[in-house]
Parts: structure tokens; sequence; C-alpha cells
């Protein structure tokens, strides 16, 4: 490979990894935007569409390489599957997503040269529509992986104003439109911009910044009924006995305290809290904690898996789920996006099982679209489990209905590494774009309670047992976001971007017959 190929590769992959620090916990959301003009820059100036991808396979390898490393913490510490075959694995699974940024590349260098189109265009259309149509396409192709969209380091800054409006992937356009803004401004020694652009992308990126900044100061719901008493529980219980037989009843125990500890209205415990079938569950034991919900006037949420079963005890089919205790008809909420090979094995991919050693890993989905529980006159609460809250368009479903968002997870399996708290921004994401409280009960981290506009208002030290008491309040009515998802999900920003494609190549056609 010779110094002109090295050199752009590489400053592209230490480009892609220094972008993950843009993300929580470190939270330097500049580098979000630095890091893809970078990218775009080095795209630019790429010969051709072939070096052009190999310079975005460089970005996403770097990136994910550094940004999803806990897969390894999963499949390896957790999972029990050998160091070198996890660490192939992990290696493969940051290469697949390595190939979005990739495609983007190939797909904006035979655009940008089929349709002769400026450096301008490109940097300021192509490059921002064809990211976020990769990013959209990553969390939905092989049911969806959408961490670490770009959209999602922005969530302290002006640019999170375009959350309730067009959702995380309309920040990650508008991320990338600053990308190409800074990239317009810095031109090339061989074509440097005049005074004229420079200024003129300048204002836009003032204008891009304002205008997120007035849409954050927009309240997009409202207030209904009285804030709600909460208490979240975190009983820290290691991955690594949390289902050993002899566990069972201190963690039961672990539970009961921390639930008695409070005087919430509403508690809610973790994913999988109860570590085995609710049918197999001492009955005494839920009607312990429904009388504790009971004595507050109140209710309980617990995460346990429950089964259907035929014929004897043979089970047929069980669910990740979580139920409501106390004053309430008794509702349950199960799990309907599920973790490939963690929650369900894909078809033709059951010898991995004899490498991972995961319990409850062929879960069934729950229904596709699920009712809010209803647990007063103005709270609703709006379920999700674990990577649930990463998918948007899904999260929505329930709403205007519901009045609250709860999320409850196990992020043992990553272990002390950057998932818990990239796991957190996400949440916060789901809050702004919706409007609405989300409550956060995890096993180790990160347990919080997240308002409305996305702050987090209280919060648990990671990896200690404790319960988190403040108050929720429940709001009604609906975002852009929400209000247009309900019935295309993501559909307004997808097509805002193929419109500025189809734009590009209308405008290159009048050009050409002009």
């Amino acid at each position: 490979m010779s110094r002109e190929t090295a050199v752009p590769l590489l400053i592209a992959a230490l480009a892609g990894a220094l972008a993950v620090a843009g993300f929580a916990p470190i939270g330097i959301s500049a580098l979000a935007i630095l890091s893809p003009a970078v990218l775009v820059l080095l795209w630019q100036r790429a010969p051709g569409a072939r070096p052009a991808a190999l310079i975005g396979f460089a970005w996403g390898l770097g990136h994910f390489g550094a940004g999803v490393s806990w897969v390894y913490v999963s499949l390896h510490d957790i999972g029990m599957m050998p160091a070198p075959i996890a660490a192939i694995a992990t290696l493969l699974f940051c290469a697949v997503l390595a190939l979005y940024p990739a495609g983007v590349g190939y797909l904006h260098a035979r655009l940008q040269a089929r349709l002769g189109s400026s450096a301008v265009i490109g940097a300021l259309c192509i490059a921002p529509a064809l990211w976020t149509l990769s990013e959209w396409l990553r969390g939905w192709i092989f049911t969806g992986f959408p961490w670490l969209a770009l959209g999602y380091a922005q969530s302290d800054t002006p640019l999170a104003g375009f959350a309730p409006v067009a959702g995380v992937y309309g920040m990650s356009f508008a991320a990338m439109l600053a990308a190409g803004l800074i990239v317009c401004a810095m031109g090339t020694r061989a074509s440097p911009p005049s005074l004229r652009l420079r200024v003129a992308c300048a204002g836009a990126f003032i204008a891009l910044f304002a205008a997120g900044h007035a849409l954050k100061q927009v309240a997009w719901t409202t207030p209904v009924g009285p804030p709600v008493t909460v208490a979240l529980a975190q009983g820290n219980v290691p991955q690594s006995l949390k289902f050993e037989p002899g566990r069972f009843e201190a963690t039961l125990d672990t539970y009961r305290r921390l639930a008695a500890s409070g005087t919430a209205t509403l508690t809610v415990l973790p994913e999988t809290a109860i570590p085995r079938f609710l049918d197999l569950v001492p009955p005494e034991y839920l009607a312990s904690l429904e009388q504790l919900a009971r004595a507050r006037n109140g209710n309980i949420l617990v995460g346990v898996p429950r089964r259907e079963a035929s014929n004897g005890n043979r089970a047929v089919a069980y669910t990740n789920s979580v139920v409501s205790l106390g004053m309430a008809p008794h509702q349950s909420y199960a799990k309907t996006h599920l973790v490939p090979f963690g929650e369900f094995i894909p078809p033709g991919f059951g010898w991995v099982l004899g490498l991972l050693h995961i319990p409850l890993s062929d879960f069934a989905r729950g229904p596709a679209n699920p009712q809010p529980m209803q647990l007063g006159d103005s709270l609703r609460v709006a379920l999700n489990i674990c990577y649930e809250d990463a998918f948007g368009a899904e999260i929505i479903r329930q709403l205007p209905a519901a009045t609250l968002l709860v999320n409850v997870s196990n992020v043992a399996w990553f272990g002390d590494s950057l998932a818990p708290d990239q796991h957190l921004q996400i949440s916060r994401l789901r809050a702004m774009e919706t409007g609405r409280y989300m409550l956060r009960a995890t096993n180790t981290g990160a347990t919080a309670i997240i308002d409305e506009r996305g702050a987090v208002t209280a919060r648990l030290p990671a990896f200690t047992e404790g319960l988190l008491q403040g108050s929720a309040q429940p709001f009604e009515g609906a975002t852009p976001y929400v209000r247009a998802g309900a019935l295309f999900g993501d559909g307004p920003i997808l097509l805002a971007c193929l419109a500025l494609i189809a734009g590009a190549w209308l405008l290159h056609r009048r050009r050409r017959h002009a």
C-alpha cells in the first residue's frame, strides 16, 4: 500500500475513534462534528469511489472499534466465549458496522461525479442526506443497531432542539450539515473558498445552531395531573451470579428490601429483577410486593420472564416481561424488539449456543403495538425493556396516549464499559423526542430520572445497590416527531434526505440542458 493511500486511511481511522469522545460519558460534542468534517474532506480529496469507500470503512472501523468495544465484554466476560473467538467476533461486528460509512463514501463519490455537483453541493446536500439514510438503515437491517448515531452526541448542544421535531436522525442530519459547512469554509489548497462563501458558511453555521436553540425553548407538551413520587431499584446483582440457583432467594430479598425502603407511589424494579419464570416465583413473595404497593396506594413494576405452557410443564414460549402489582388491575408488557443472539437465535445460527452460555436466549416477541399500562387517571406508562429505547420510531407507538416512559434494563452484560453511559444518553433522546419523563431502573447502572427535556434530574452511582427516589411529572400532547411518526415513523426526515438527493439530480439536469 502506497503512502498516498495509507495516510488518508490512518487519518480516517483516528478521526473515527476520536468521534467516540463526543458521546457519553466523555461528551465533547464538538468532536462528533469535527470528525465527520475530516471524513467529508477526505472523501472530497479521494481519487475515486473505491478509495472513498475505503476511507469510510477505515473511519467506521475506528469509530465502532472504539465505541462498541464492550461487545467483547458481553461475549467473553459474561457469555464465556473463548477470548480469541470473542475478539474475532467483536472485530467482525465492527467491520460490518463500518460498511455503512463505507457505502456512504462510495455513493457520495459516485453521485458527485455522476451529477457533476460542486464540492459545496456534495458537502451540504449529498453527504448529510446519505449519512442520515445510512444511519436509519443501520438501525433497521438485521433487526437494527442504531448505537452511536451522530445525533446522540449533540444531546447537550443547541442541535438537541431538533429532537422533538425530527428525532435523533434529524439531529444526525444537522450534525453532518454543520460538518459540511466547516468543510466548505475550509476548502482545499487547489480550490480555496471565496470570502463570500466563507461568510455564507459561517452565517449558515450560526443560523443552524440558533434555530436549534430556538426550538429548545418551545414547550411541545404540557403537564397533566400531579407529579408522581417514584422509586427506582438498583440491585447490583452480578451477572455471573444472577441465574445461580443458590442465589435466587438472596436476589428476592434484595429487591423486596429495596422496595420496602421507599415510600413512592410508583416503584420500578429492573429487567429480569426476578430471574425465574413468573409461574415459578413463590406466590407469597408476589403477594408481599403487592401488599407494599397497596399500602402506598400505588403500584410496583417488576421485570420477570413469563412463559406460556402446554402439554404438562413443557414451555412453548417465554417472553422478557414487566408485570404490574398493586392498586391498578394486573397488567403486563412483553418485549418486542429482541437482541440477536442475546434474546433470540437467528435461523441457522443454533451452533452459537455451544459457544455462548447465556440463560434465556430464545425469547418470543411481544405484541407489535403494545398499549400503555394504566396505573392512574393521568398515569399511563409506556414500558420498554433494555435497548428497545434505542428505537425511537418504536417507542412512539404508545404515544401520545402514554404520559410517562419507563425503561428497565440489565446492562450488567457490558460490565464497567462505555455502554451504560451511552445507553443513558440514548434514553435522554427518547425523552426529548416525546416530551415525556423517562424513568430508568437498571441492575447495575445507569439508574436515573430524566425530565421531559432530556435532563438527568437524579442518578444512582453505578455498581452500587440502592433505591433512587424522586418525582416525575406526567405529560400529555404530541411533539411534531410523535405526531408525524405515529403514521410514518422516521419517514419525514428520510423523505427530506431523498428529496435533497433528487434536488441535486434535477439541478444537474437543468445545468446540463441549459
